[in-house]
């Protein structure tokens, strides 16, 4: 069976606690899609899911890169297509989890990442400016490009510009590999319900000693800056760190970044109207049951086909 199952959502939204359940019940294995769990000693603040909550599921893409290197898309790709492959082969259910949009995307869709190296000189520079201002370098630059791309995605728009930057040329177009037949699983919650469990979790985190894992990963020679590149708890954190804000000031700010964070992600989830978003876990486990009933779709040469036409467009 070359199944996937995706459960997505935003951040606080309980995506790790109903993937345990579900892979529980249908006898399958986790993969983490979340572009900070995969550093090691990012616990707490990324919300790394525990031994305990693991409840004996088996879970992958945690703790393997290192916190001092950048870990990009194409590493993900490439690890996370051999561990489905790994978990299928043994007659489990693979479920991919997690809020990282492009992470989600490059396995759902088989992306060819271009051979592009990160510039993270320039994406530091990038960051500062605003949508319209990236928008309109990136006309300049490569106007087909521009025409097609998502206006209110910063991290695409970037990209964009630092592939063009490199190679000279307008960016070629998106090529995918499909390689996986999946289902796209997504979590729904109010703006007042996030708000409240962003807050909850916050709180907990505090709790529990987030505090002073960043202090630790200091210790074992990560930079405030480097700590800031993380986002949302490890910047404020850093930022508290060096007296730049009040505790106070760090709190309000966490919680007002992540609400914006979430904002984010449901913006990129929505664009893509495959996603079953669903409101409890009966919804979730029906439309699983319906899917792996469904007759497999044919694949070739480890491409999926679709209408006779192998979906490399």
């Amino acid at each position: 069976m070359n199944k996937l199952i995706v459960i997505l959502g935003p951040t606080a939204s309980g995506k790790s606690d109903l993937a345990v359940r579900l892979a529980k019940k249908f006898n399958g294995e986790i993969i983490s899609a979340d572009s900070r769990q995969v550093y090691k000693g990012l616990d707490i603040g990324s919300g790394k899911i525990t031994k305990k909550e693991m409840r004996g599921v088996p879970h992958y893409l945690l703790d393997v890169a290192s916190p001092k290197r950048k870990f990009t898309v194409a590493q993900f790709q490439k690890l996370a297509q051999k561990k489905i492959k790994e978990i299928q082969k043994r007659g489990k259910l693979p479920f991919l989890v997690g809020g990282t949009g492009f992470y989600i995307q490059s396995i759902v869709d088989g992306i060819k990442i271009p051979e592009v190296k990160p510039n993270w000189k320039l994406r530091k520079k990038f960051e500062k400016k605003s949508l319209k201002e990236l928008f309109l370098i990136l006309k300049k630059l490569d106007q087909k490009r521009a025409f097609v791309i998502d206006k209110n995605n910063k991290v695409r728009i970037i990209r964009a510009i630092e592939i063009v930057e490199a190679t000279k040329k307008p960016v070629p177009p998106i090529i995918k590999d499909v390689k996986f037949e999946s289902l796209q699983i997504g979590i729904t919650k109010s703006k007042k319900q996030l708000k409240s469990a962003i807050r909850k979790r916050l709180i907990k985190r505090l709790n529990h000693g987030m505090i002073t894992e960043i202090r630790r990963l200091r210790r074992h020679g990560l930079t405030f800056g480097r700590l800031e590149e993380f986002g949302l708890e490890y910047r404020y954190v850093a930022q508290y760190l060096q007296e730049k804000i009040t505790y106070q000031q760090m709190i309000e700010k966490i919680q007002k970044e992540s609400e914006r964070f979430a904002k984010r992600q449901m913006t990129w989830f929505k664009s893509d109207k495959r996603i079953h978003w669903i409101e409890d876990q009966k919804e979730a486990e029906r439309s699983i049951k319906k899917f792996i009933k469904q007759k497999p779709l044919e694949f070739s040469n480890g491409s999926l086909i679709l209408h006779g036409l192998r979906s490399r467009l």
